[in-house]
């Protein structure tokens, strides 16, 4: 026990500098169609070199760096060098935009920011004015490699944001044990295995990201796959069966509009795992008759990790996201799934230990325990696997001279799953039309992440509210 306390754990440590050196850890897919591959000794190297740099630039145990970098080797190398040193790591989708990154810089006060030349402006943008490391630079890795930290599995790791019904994004603190949990949901789901090459195509900056595209590979001793582009169903398909990828993990909308748009066969693949949003029971068949494989569907949130996960070895059951992941006790209160955190290594660092932990989703269990997603308890719009809020786009919308008032609700999408829908109140002098829809949903683009632009739209007179003034947004849906 005393060898423990003194060693600590450190990620960086236990797992990368802990392999085998000469084992394959990662394989990168770039944009210009480059690809190159990574030991686990080079990413340790590399990884401590660049600790060594943020070092030297003032940063230390505890303070916060931001990472907007695509996915690319160096978002991986500034992950593990926050880890190594016990920085706390803030990673960001690229496709933030200077207004969404500049609420998360005030709302966590970063040290230091690691991000892709392609981005630099956009940080800038921001107001940020302290250290930033821009990459690739081969400069940054010939500082003097820095020692792993010792740290407690309370000490801060990581930060998400995410989505709420009301209000701005919110940050998610997760501790030092959330990247050791991993290893229930990596071996249990995720389902990787020693030598195995696996995909996760979330872009770095969202929360299954930060677990699944290298944390829960490299726990199993598997290799990560990372490829620097944009989704197109054809392409995926050639660069599963090119690379040999054993295990894929994808969103259900990935999944659909794959199954949709390119010619599904057999890929080699020996598992694959979606999550983010209910998989649909004919796309599962689709995917095992066509493709030869069984997409096993999961279930978790930015708050909790993985928590459900359809088990590995029995046969799937399409629709059903699975049963609770070992040693998590999860049950269903008035219809809305809740789970024990004591029970749950990845839940975050500031959430509520001493009594449930309400989801806000409504689930169904049948008598052999798989558990069945029914609905959002509350307005949170489920789009493409992102999780968008209400309030992100009507405050955008709200920011157009022509609008008086706007409402964002969920409208269902054979491909997404769901779309954002707005209904608009347009100012006195402003005319409804065409033109004016596409210049709203061009403004909602400019002003957040374009993910979050309402692909649906429509003018009304006024929006349906409560006696207090709030907007009835479930009478918006049922319209």
């Amino acid at each position: 026990m005393l060898h423990d306390r003194i060693r600590g754990v450190n990620f960086a440590r236990d797992v990368v500098d802990s392999a085998i050196p000469e084992r394959l850890a990662l394989v990168s897919l770039a944009q210009d169609g480059s690809r190159a591959e990574l030991t686990f000794g080079e990413i340790a190297g590399k990884s401590a070199r660049l600790a060594g740099s943020l070092l030297g630039r003032g940063v230390r145990r505890g303070d916060t760096v931001i990472t907007a970098v695509g996915n690319r080797p160096e978002w991986v190398l500034a992950m593990v060098a926050c880890f190594r040193l016990g920085a706390v790591a803030l990673p960001c989708t690229e496709q933030l935009r200077a207004s969404d990154l500049g609420a998360r810089m005030d709302a966590i006060e970063p040290a230091a920011v690691v991000a892709d030349e392609r981005n630099a402006e956009t940080i800038a943008d921001a107001g940020f004015t302290g250290e930033v490391l821009k990459v690739p630079d081969e400069r940054l890795f010939e500082a003097a490699p820095a020692p792993a930290a010792v740290l407690g599995p309370e000490d801060p790791a990581l930060v998400v944001f995410t989505s709420g019904t009301a209000g701005e994004p919110k940050p998610i603190r997760h501790a030092q044990r959330y990247l050791a949990g991993q290893a229930v949901q990596a071996e249990h789901w995720f389902g990787a295995r020693e030598g195995d090459l696996c995909w996760c195509t979330a872009a770095s900056g969202w929360s299954k990201s930060a677990r699944n595209s290298f944390v829960a590979p490299w726990i199993r001793g598997a290799a990560a796959l990372l490829h620097d582009a944009r989704f197109e169903a054809a392409e995926r398909l050639d660069v599963i069966e090119r690379e040999g990828v054993d295990v894929l993990c994808m969103a259900p909308t990935e999944y659909r509009a794959i199954a949709k748009r390119a010619q599904l066969r057999e890929l080699g693949l020996r598992h694959a795992v979606a999550a983010g949003e209910p998989l649909n029971p004919e796309i599962v068949g689709e995917w095992q008759q066509n493709a030869g494989v069984a997409v096993h569907d999961g279930y978790g949130q930015t708050e909790t990790g993985a928590l459900t996960g359809m088990p590995i070895g029995p046969p799937v059951r399409p629709g059903s996201m699975g049963r609770a992941l070992p040693g998590f006790r999860l049950w269903i209160e008035d219809g809305e799934l809740c789970a024990d955190p004591e029970t749950v290594p990845t839940f975050f660092a500031d959430g509520p230990r001493d009594r449930p932990w309400r989801t806000g989703d409504r689930v169904s269990e049948d008598e052999d325990g798989y558990l069945w997603f029914e609905g959002r308890t509350d307005d949170v719009i489920i789009s493409a696997g992102y999780r968008i809020g209400p309030f992100e786009v009507e405050s955008a919308l709200v920011s157009h001279p022509a609008v008086a008032e706007a409402a964002a609700v969920a409208a269902p999408d054979e491909v997404r799953g769901q779309v954002v829908r707005a209904v608009v109140v347009l100012r006195d002098g402003s005319r409804a039309g065409d033109a004016l829809a596409r210049e709203l949903q061009e403004h909602v683009k400019e002003q957040t992440a374009p993910y979050k632009y309402p692909r649906v739209l429509e003018f009304s007179d006024s929006l349906p509210k409560t006696a207090s003034g709030k907007i009835k947004r479930g009478e918006l849906r049922r319209g």
